[in-house]
């Protein structure tokens, strides 16, 4: 191979390394290189005697993401290959084997994001481009998998950026490992980041936010990997800055945080004022960084500090201390002459000092300006002069904020601890990295022996990683030379090394630094290499660290080193009242850390602590301790390495300064770590990347073999001779320095004569291709002229005749032979279609008869099916009507009984009535009788008043006494007669009207007797009909025991039922009480009232003229019609409600048979639920009917009490009629003496004993009949007062009764609804809830798909609603609705992973919203629905309510069926988006140096696009089975589709290997497939192509040209759906496969950038995968009718009925 070719690095003082061509070849021996710079001019490179200039790696290398990638290892190709990486393609981070590289951009970068935290979470380290996340990742995975400690080294010079970097570890692992409870422990940990940097980082000329301190934090994890704690540990706190800041640098940035909010009302007791008035504050001379805002940063500070829980008592009093240390600061020291100083009294800052820490100010005024020496026999109290006064005001603000610090890391310490207990920690160390100024003092010797140890530590590593990855792939291990620095090591922390000499000289009290430095000068000149002296200086001296040597100034070394304080002053502090400086300064036992790791740690060197307090621990002792205790954890740990790089000292974003970035990469490690791996086998591929890379170079018969490891072998073989070269590992191919470039180069020069064949093949194609097309031209040409010329030469008269002639004969020989043709196919179509048509009708008859045979078997088969079917029907048919009829007669036996039994009690009632009339008829008849006999004795009194009168008349001798008194006898007979007439006229009266009563009872009994025989004769046929019953209930009975003994499986139910039975035991054992004591209140209230009122006694009390009074209108017979009437009307309103009971009982017992049809495990169930609910409706039925004859009681007492009143009128109008006789009879008694006065005179003597008697016994008749009178009309009031009473007492008991028996109403209802209530759940747990649990959880979506109609559970479901609102039943719809939305939600989280089963139950759901919608009732609804349909319509509920709860549920089930959808393909998305190559002789890949992607030989389980489109397919096959809507399916597609291109869309950004033009080749040709397969799905209105645009434009930008102002436009016109950021994130990225490949220059990327300023889109770079469209479930409704609808029998719903 010719080395003209190749390119050469030499040094150069500007950009320390340049880049040349050798331009003649070099021979061995040649003095010098002929060399061609980048700027056109010519070099003759010296090589004698200086070595060969290292190699330039091809093209096609640079810009790799690991640096152990470059074929060519050291320093020239490292730096060049960050230059490309960071100023070309603005990427910060670059790996270097185990290390990675971080640049600082002096840029916020939009890199940082969520959507990048969790595109690299779980990813391997080598997938994605290098990051901060993807060293987190790997060690959180690492601490996962192998349940070992890790460790996160940041580290850097100042102003690398080791903060921000340890910041944003820390927040990937507090976003990975977020748990679930309460607590926030990730948002404490995160927080304690702004107090650390307030309290520890300030600006300096490097850094505006340097870390001024070490820090390890150790996050602390549980078994489960999630966050339980966090604990820090600081180092070497730089306590110097608190007193001194160089120029244009700042104090802690906490001091300007305060004095930026002094003027708020919390802080005003502080007194403090603008930065720039205090001593600490302005000493660098610029308070104020430009962009910050130290207020806003205070309340920052202030909001962690409460985030922590440290409250605001406790931050008050670090703002007084610190505060205070402001004040310190500003304390004036006057000198008094040379030797004393003093501090005045009035000083407004030392009163203020003392004031915040409650100290005395005399004593503080006097020892901040003396010191007290005690010896052995005195104590000596020494002024200072004012610089010791000076530096002892210093010291102690020093000491006072070191302590301060402390005790702020220990708070947040206790903030973090958590009750959790730790299993494994990850650790980040941000800590300095090698400094070297121009000025060195104590903290950079302390920092560099700090980097001394880490980077043997780092050396020791990476030797062992090196040794395990050739023991792992069985290569032969050979011992590999790398630097130790222990030497270095010793000469630090050694027996009589520098930190001990140091410490010895601060023991002395007349040390110094120069005495030090002489015993250094004195102990290591000359004996160690490693330690110089300066020849111009003689107070330094030089180490030479492992980067570089450093020149250290003696000065102040002793007193840093102690950090000593006067001890009268630490003891005024510790006698302060402010508690928490006392306790700064307290003497206590230092407690062991419960924070602290779990790593068992013994110090090298053990530190024996003097017992004089003046004697106490130097800085350089504990930071050594410190340090080794750091060591042994790091040890502990698996360590993973950051190294952050400054590239430029002027902050300038994405600047590179070659000369700082060297110094910076030989002191980080990076070189030594690249300059192990060049010594053994730099380049490792796998298997699989060798044979994609380099089969361009293998022969047909080695790509024949199967075996590609055994390929690979052999083209090495051939290819390199020396087997040194290369070495065969497990699964890798490890290479020399430099073979990969070889490689490379036959594979360009391989690809370039394929190249020069193409082409030559092509032109030559071309050419010749032109060649014909010139020849056929001119051959057409010549043609036509050379025809042009014959037709000339030949035409004359004779050949033309000869020719016509000829064309005559050749017209007539032509048609005969052409008839004779003719005339034969026509014979021989004639013939053939003879033979065919034969044969087709032949055929014919043949199918014709075949087909009469057959229609004469279907004939008979049909008909033999017919019957069959029709017996079958008939069978089921008659078993239906039998038990139909068998029910029926089962009824109407039942109601036959009641019928008999309300006949009879009807009987008894019209019998005790008939013996009751008869009674009275008797009755009646004794009365007659005893009128009759008074009428007799009436008459005989008549008859002897005319006897005596006619004996006393007889001796009456004068005639005109004679006559008169003759005269008066007549009358007095006359009158007797007339009486005696009336009566006998009423009397005959009574008779009649007693014989036409009698002889109507009599006929009344005459019907009676009728209906009695002819219910005796329907009773008859009734038994007969029961007998025949009987033998039918016998047959039922066998069947009854088959039942019987299935009913035995249900043992569970029988239990429920028997609660059931007691329950209605109790309910009819109530009932039963209520009814007894209804019927005996009644009975009492009767008896009662017929005992109070005696008819008899009161008709005995009456006379014969008020009986007749009493029933002269027939008032008797009109009573009994009435109660007969009554009695008609209440058997009348009883028979209505009796039909109506028994149409609901048949309807009921419809209902029963339906089930026990349906359900026959469960029939004896529900035949005990029946008859539990006929007795209750029959205990209902009676209680109704006895309400029912309340009002008759009312009326019935009404009509009593209208008697009473009749009665209480008669019994009036007969008192004033005898009060009326009583006045007459006296009249007339004196009238008649006085007309008999002249008489008596004439015959007193004769006449006057007779008269006397006469009158005596007139007057005693008078005084009886008066007394009768009396005592009449006082029995009538007795009766009268006896009538109120029991009239008061009925009503009152009317009302007890009519409250009773509300009373018993509402209990009635109240047991119907516990009845009910108790129905309904045994209804919902044995019928609804079994039936629902195999509709939901035990379905089957495949059975469903495969036997049923799609959405079939939806329909069954809302046939359930449509039944519950036929029965207008409320609860069990409301009951049946939260059954339903429960179970859905049950099985959507139980098969919450499962996509089948989440595809069923949406499209499920969704039919049933839509059901619920077009059977609502609404009009916008209702439009599309068929006549039959909206007559289907819910009738009583409106569930607009419900039909929001199912819009939400079917949202829930749609989201988390894409995210079953999204997590089953996105595994197979950047595989086979991305990484799949399906395109022929298209291969992306590349060397991947220490980081491989794979490391396996078998690829065969890598996903492909083929992969994605199958997976694709059956998830839409599964949703069209399921009968998902159309419209649910095209946004369920689209939403995979943006997934598709959002995750290969953010692969593409995070993966600089994948951005080059056969890539882009290759995702436009896998979008074309996602393409092809919408339009084979007809799914090409569904917007999913669209979210593949940004992706289809980020593969075209890929391919497009990237060179001209042209190709700039066209990309700025075609990439619209990307961002500006991602625009140029991609052209940073492009990296080309091939020589043949340019990279994109900067000059284009600023081109396009400027054209991409003008948009106003979001800088976001990374797409949202989690972002989901808005769904919608569009109204469609349902084609199928209900009433066509067949639900399975093995649903079991047979409590449906179809309506």
């Amino acid at each position: 191979m010719s080395i003209c070719e190749l390119q050469v690095w030499i040094p150069d003082n500007e950009e320390v390394w340049q880049s040349a061509e050798i331009t003649k070849n070099y021979r061995t021996g040649d003095r010098v290189l002929h060399l061609l710079l980048e700027d056109g001019t010519e070099l003759n490179y010296p090589v004698d005697p200086a070595p060969l200039p290292p190699l330039r790696n091809p093209d096609i290398l640079v810009g790799e993401n690991d640096l152990t990638a470059l074929s060519y290892l050291h320093e020239p190709a490292v730096l060049h290959n960050l230059k490309v990486r960071f100023v070309e393609s603005k990427l910060i981070y670059t790996y270097s084997g185990i290390i990675l590289v971080a640049m600082n951009p002096y840029k916020q970068l939009p890199i940082y994001g969520d959507a990048i935290i969790h595109a690299y979470s779980g990813q391997n380290m080598g997938d994605m481009d290098p990051h901060i996340f993807a060293v987190a990742e790997e060690a959180y995975k690492q601490m996962a998998r192998n349940n070992r400690n890790q460790s996160v080294i940041v580290s850097g010079e100042s102003g690398a950026g080791k903060t921000v970097s340890a910041r944003y570890a820390m927040r990937y692992f507090a976003t990975v490992s977020k748990s679930n409870s309460n607590v926030h422990v990730e948002d404490k940990v995160l927080a304690s980041n702004p107090i650390t940097e307030a309290v520890g980082n300030a600006k300096t000329t490097r850094n505006d936010n340097s870390s001024r301190f070490g820090k390890y934090t150790e996050i602390s994890f549980d078994q489960r990997h999630q966050i339980t704690g966090a604990n820090m540990r600081t180092y070497l706190l730089e306590k110097s800055r608190v007193v001194f800041q160089s120029e244009n640098e700042r104090n802690y940035h906490i001091f300007y945080q305060l004095c930026a909010s002094a003027l708020q009302p919390e802080f005003k007791h502080l007194k403090l004022g603008h930065a720039e008035e205090f001593n600490y504050t302005r000493m660098g001379g610029n308070t104020v960084i430009e962009g910050v805002d130290d207020r806003a940063d205070m309340m920052e500070t202030q909001k962690t500090f409460t985030l922590l829980g440290l409250k605001e008592d406790f931050q008050m009093d670090v703002f007084k201390i610190l505060a205070a240390i402001l004040h310190l600061g500003n304390v004036q020291m006057t000198a008094v002459g040379d030797e004393k100083s003093s501090v005045s009294l009035e000083d407004k800052h030392l009163n203020i000092f003392c004031e915040l820490l409650d100290l005395d100010n005399d004593k503080v005024a006097q020892w901040l300006c003396h010191r007290k020496i005690i010896t052995t026999s005195e104590t000596v109290i020494k002024p200072m002069t004012k610089l010791q006064a000076l530096n002892a005001r210093d010291a102690l603000a020093k000491k006072i904020y070191s302590h301060l610090f402390d005790f702020i890391v220990e708070r947040i310490n206790k903030a973090l601890h958590f009750s959790g207990k730790q299993h494994t920690f990850i650790g980040v160390l941000d800590i300095y990295g090698f400094e070297t100024f121009d000025v060195n003092s104590f903290e950079q010797f302390c920092i560099n022996y700090a980097n001394e140890k880490l980077q043997q530590q780092f050396n020791l590593h990476v030797f062992k990683l090196e040794q395990e990855e050739y023991m792992k792939e069985n290569i032969p291990w050979t011992l590999i030379d790398f630097y130790d620095n222990q030497p270095v090591i010793d000469l630090i922390e050694a027996k009589m090394g520098i930190l001990e000499l140091l410490d010895e000289e601060c023991l002395l009290p007349q040390g110094t630094d120069e005495n030090w430095l002489q015993k250094l000068y004195n102990n290591y000149i000359n004996k160690n290499p490693f330690f110089q002296k300066p020849k111009m200086s003689n107070i330094s001296f030089i180490i030479q660290h492992f980067a570089d040597k450093v020149e250290y100034k003696s000065e102040g070394f002793l007193e840093k080193n102690r950090d000593t304080v006067y001890e009268v002053l630490i003891d005024i502090l510790r006698n302060s009242k402010f508690h928490l400086c006392a306790n700064f300064f307290r003497d206590r036992p230092v407690p062991i850390s419960p924070y602290r790791s779990t790593i068992t740690v013994k110090s090298a060197k053990t530190v024996v602590k003097p017992p004089n307090k003046q004697f106490r621990t130097t800085v350089g002792s504990e930071f050594r301790s410190s340090l080794y205790l750091l060591m042994e954890t790091l040890n502990a740990t698996t360590p993973h390495y950051v190294r952050c790089i400054k590239p430029n000292d002027e902050k300038l974003p994405f600047e590179f300064d070659s000369k700082r970035v060297v110094q910076q990469l030989r002191a980080c490690g990076v070189l030594e770590t690249i300059r192990i791996s060049a010594q053994s086998y730099p380049s490792r591929w796998t298997y699989i990347e060798f044979f994609s890379r380099y089969s361009i170079l293998m022969t047909q018969h080695e790509l024949s073999l199967s075996d590609k490891k055994k390929i690979c072998k052999t083209v090495l073989q051939r290819l390199i001779k020396d087997p040194n070269q290369y070495q065969f590992g497990r699964t890798k191919i490890f290479f020399r320095a430099g073979q990969v470039a070889y490689l490379e180069k036959l594979r360009s020069d391989k690809l370039r004569q394929a190249c020069i064949v193409i082409q030559k093949n092509i032109r030559s194609w071309h050419q010749r291709k032109k060649f014909l097309r010139i020849k056929q031209a001119a051959v057409t040409i010549q043609q036509y002229f050379r025809g042009q010329r014959a037709v000339r030469q030949a035409i004359t008269a004779t050949a033309l005749k000869q020719a016509w002639a000829a064309i005559v004969i050749q017209k007539y020989c032509r048609g005969y032979i052409v008839r004779k043709l003719c005339q034969l196919i026509h014979v021989a179509a004639i013939t053939i279609q003879a033979y065919v048509r034969g044969f087709l009708a032949r055929k014919k008859f043949r199918k014709m008869l075949k087909e009469h045979k057959a229609v004469i078997l279907q004939k008979y088969a049909r008909a033999w099916l017919a019957r069959r079917r029709f017996q079958n029907i008939r069978q089921f048919v008659l078993n239906i009507q039998l038990s139909y009829r068998v029910q029926r007669l089962q009824k109407k036996l039942e109601d036959q009984n009641k019928e008999n039994h309300g006949l009879l009690e009807r009987l008894t009632h019209l019998a005790s009535t008939h013996a009751n009339d008869l009674d009275t008829i008797q009755k009646l008849e004794l009365e007659l009788e005893k009128l009759a006999t008074q009428n007799k004795t009436s008459e005989e009194k008549g008859k002897k008043y005319k006897e005596d009168t006619e004996q006393v008349n007889l001796p009456e001798e004068p005639s005109n006494i004679k006559y008169f008194s003759t005269d008066k006898m007549d009358d007095l007979t006359k009158q007797l007669f007339t009486d005696v007439q009336q009566e006998e006229k009423q009397r005959i009266m009574l008779e009649k009207k007693f014989q036409n009563e009698k002889q109507d009872y009599e006929k009344e009994t005459e019907s009676l007797k009728g209906e009695i025989k002819t219910l005796k004769e329907e009773k008859i046929k009734l038994q007969g009909q029961i007998q025949e019953e009987h033998i039918i209930q016998d047959d039922l009975k066998l069947e009854v025991g088959q039942l019987k003994k299935q009913a035995k499986m249900i043992p569970e139910l029988q239990k429920e039922i028997e609660l059931l039975q007691t329950q209605k035991m109790d309910v009819e054992k109530q009932v039963q009480s209520q009814k007894r004591e209804m019927r005996e209140k009644v009975s009492e209230v009767a008896e009662q009232f017929i005992e109070s009122y005696d008819v008899e006694a009161v008709r005995s009390r009456l006379s014969i003229e008020d009986l007749e009074h009493l029933n002269e209108d027939g008032e008797l017979w009109f009573a009994y019609e009435g109660l007969k009437k009554a009695t008609r009307v209440l058997e009348s309103q009883f028979q209505s409600q009796k039909e109506n009971y028994e149409k609901e009982i048949e309807g009921l017992n419809f209902k029963v048979e339906h089930l026990s049809q349906e359900i026959i495990h469960l029939q004896k169930l529900f035949r005990e639920e029946n008859d539990i609910n006929d007795s209750i409706r029959l205990e209902v039925s009676r209680l109704t009917s006895e309400n029912m004859m309340i009002p008759d009681f009312k009326q019935q007492i009404s009509e009593l009490q209208k008697q009473k009143m009749d009665l209480e009128q008669h019994l009036q109008e007969q008192a004033a009629k005898t009060k009326g006789k009583m006045e007459e009879m006296p009249n007339q008694v004196h009238h008649n003496l006085s007309e008999e006065g002249q008489r008596r005179t004439l015959e007193e003597q004769t006449e006057t004993h007779t008269k006397e008697e006469k009158q005596i016994v007139t007057i005693q008749e008078i005084q009886e009949t008066n007394n009768h009178l009396k005592e009449q009309h006082e029995i009538e009031n007795e009766v009268k007062s006896k009538i109120k009473q029991k009239a008061f007492h009925l009503t009152l008991e009317n009302m007890d009764l009519e409250e009773e028996l509300d009373m018993k109403d509402r209990i009635i209802k109240k047991l119907q609804d516990q009845i009910k209530m108790l129905i309904l759940p045994l209804y919902l747990q044995c019928v609804i809830t079994p039936a629902f649990t195999l509709l939901c959880s035990d379905l089957k979506p495949r059975g469903v798909v495969v036997n049923m109609i799609p959405g079939l559970p939806a329909y069954i479901l809302f046939m359930c609603v449509r039944y519950a609102d036929y029965l207008n039943d409320g609860d069990m719809l409301k009951s049946f609705m939260s059954i339903t939305t429960n179970g859905i939600k049950q099985v959507i989280k139980e098969h919450a992973e499962n996509f089948e089963m989440l595809s069923f139950w949406l499209s499920n759901t969704y039919h049933f919203l839509n059901c619920l919608k077009q059977y609502s009732g609404e009009e916008e609804f209702m439009k599309q629905n068929t006549p039959r349909q909206n007559m289907n319509c819910l009738k009583h509920f409106d569930l607009s309510e419900y039909r929001q709860i199912l819009s939400d549920l079917a949202i829930r089930i749609y989201h988390q069926f894409i995210h079953v959808m999204e997590n089953n393909i996105q595994p197979m998305i950047v595989p086979g988006m991305l990484e799949y190559e399906s395109l022929q002789g298209i291969s992306g890949m590349k060397p991947t140096g220490f980081r491989k992607r794979s490391s396996s030989i078998d690829d065969t389980d890598t996903y492909t696009m083929t992969s994605i489109l199958q997976q694709l397919s059956y998830f839409y096959s599964t949703m069209c089975q399921n009968g998902l809507d159309t419209e649910l399916l095209k946004q369920a597609v689209k939403q995979l589709f943006f997934l598709i291109g959002a995750v290969t869309l953010n692969s593409l950004f995070l993966r600089k290997d994948m951005c080059s033009c056969r890539k882009g080749m290759q995702i436009r040709c896998n979008i074309s497939y996602l393409e092809e397969w919408l339009k084979e799905k007809n799914l090409q209105s569904s917007s999913a192509k669209e979210t593949l645009e940004p992706l289809s434009q980020a593969g075209w930008l890929l391919q497009v040209k990237k060179i001209t102002d042209d190709d700039a436009k066209e990309i700025y016109e075609r990439c619209t759906s990307l961002s500006a950021v991602q625009i140029v994130k991609i052209l940073n990225s492009y990296t080309p496969i091939d020589d043949f490949e340019k990279r994109v220059s900067p000059s284009f990327v600023r081109k396009v950038q400027a054209m991409l300023n003008n948009r106003e889109d979001i800088p976001q770079l990374m797409l949202d995968t989690k972002y989901l469209f808005q769904v919608t479930f569009p109204y469609t409704p349902s084609p199928h009718a209900l009433e066509i609808i067949q639900i399975p029998s093995s649903f079991k719903l047979g409590f449906l009925t179809r309506v």
